[in-house]
């Protein structure tokens, strides 16, 4: 029987090749040439003041977090429909988290009831772009300019997505992207901090380099450096730059290949009247991320995901609704209803998507999935619908 894994690391052929090329110039601790290399990249891509990489997603949340000013007692507005550490980067900074719901089309946060969220505590809104689908920014930045808020991207998934022709990443005062292995350009682990407002350059290298103003000393601005602000060691080694600049040079082939692959199980699982398809708002691009789907029950979620492993093919749900978790209700917040977040938590179910599917494996997982809906589906195994 044919196995298909949720996903698999992809290699460009050139990693192994840099990381010897990093060896060999005797640099290993970062802030070496792949990393400028890289975060140049960046910063002609999102046209960023400043680009910063670090060893994961949630540190560069966790800058985020730490040029926002965040202090005991503020609010920051985050969907509930995504990963811990969208939150979790403000909670350790001794903020309270108020939960946003998601849109009733797709995954993101409900751009519409964000106003009602905010109260004279509130100091920012962290927007996800579930799947790299765009947020609707012009209303989310207009609800930001009325209260004075920061705008903090969540871009974990976002790599070369757009919003009405914008880079995700480029249009909040902040943005954070993941270079996880299960992203679209990977290097295990590792992520990005992009600095849209230029008045938190200059801290942000100090954060970067533990605290001190070391970025300002190897330039040649000041004849030596000190401990002048909090940070901590936020900057990957030379060698997982030199992976990632091997996965950035290849962007657009791998871009290209996945888009591909996504458009073929939105073109072949058609027509199924339970299964909601992804919908791409007219403002956002697809940069081809993930393909999800969301199930009428959480019974025939369940039902599918089983069929689908009887058959070889690995298929799993997602985020856990962050306002339901034992963390929040430890934390004794008071926290509304959110019966979107509810929904994807208990219904939506991604497929295999990764640079190395094949178009044959494609269509088996389109034609199992299609099998599961007609003849061999037990509609007793749903619950009621």
């Amino acid at each position: 029987m044919k196995t298909i894994s949720f996903n698999k690391v992809w290699l460009t052929g050139n990693e192994k090749n840099y990381i010897t090329q990093a060896l060999s110039e005797g640099k290993t601790c970062g802030n070496g040439n792949f990393t400028h290399k890289c975060q140049s990249f960046f910063e002609e891509k999102l046209g960023s003041c400043k680009c910063l990489l670090t060893t994961s997603c949630t540190d560069a949340l966790e800058m985020c977090a730490m040029l926002a000013g965040i202090q005991p007692g503020d609010e920051v507005i985050v969907p509930s429909y995504t990963f811990v550490s969208t939150a979790l980067a403000f909670v350790r900074q001794g903020a309270r988290i108020v939960f946003a719901d998601s849109r009733m089309d797709n995954p993101c946060i409900d751009e519409q009831k964000l106003e009602a969220l905010v109260t004279p505590r509130t100091r920012a809104i962290v927007p996800v772009h579930y799947a790299g689908i765009a947020c609707d920014m012009d209303v989310i930045l207009a609800v930001a300019e009325r209260h004075n808020l920061l705008v903090i991207e969540d871009a974990a998934q976002a790599i070369d997505s757009f919003y009405k022709g914008r880079p995700l990443g480029s249009i909040g005062h902040l943005a954070a992207f993941s270079f996880h292995e299960t992203k679209n350009i990977q290097c295990g682990e590792g992520g990005l901090l992009a600095i849209n407002d230029p008045r938190f350059v200059k801290r942000s290298e100090i954060l970067w380099e533990k605290g001190t103003n070391r970025a300002e000393f190897f330039r040649g601005e000041i004849n030596k450096y000190g401990w002048v602000d909090t940070g901590s060691s936020f900057l990957p080694p030379e060698y997982v730059a030199a992976f990632l600049w091997a996965q950035l040079e290849a962007l657009d082939s791998i871009q290209q290949k996945r888009k591909e692959i996504w458009n073929m199980y939105y073109q072949n699982l058609q027509g199924i009247s339970s299964l909601s398809l992804p919908v791409l708002p007219d403002y956002a691009t697809n940069n081809a991320h993930a393909f999800y789907a969301v199930c009428a029950t959480p019974e025939e979620r369940t039902a599918l995901i089983r069929y689908l492993k009887s058959h070889g093919v690995y298929s799993v749900f997602h985020y856990l609704s962050l306002h339901k978790s034992d963390f929040v209700k430890n934390q004794k917040w008071e926290v509304e209803e959110l019966p979107q977040a509810d929904k994807y938590t208990d219904c939506l179910v991604r497929f295999p998507l990764f640079y190395a599917l094949e178009p044959d494996e494609v269509k088996y997982i389109c034609e199992q999935i299609k099998s599961f809906y007609t003849s061999e589906r037990d509609e007793a195994s749903f619950g009621e619908r």
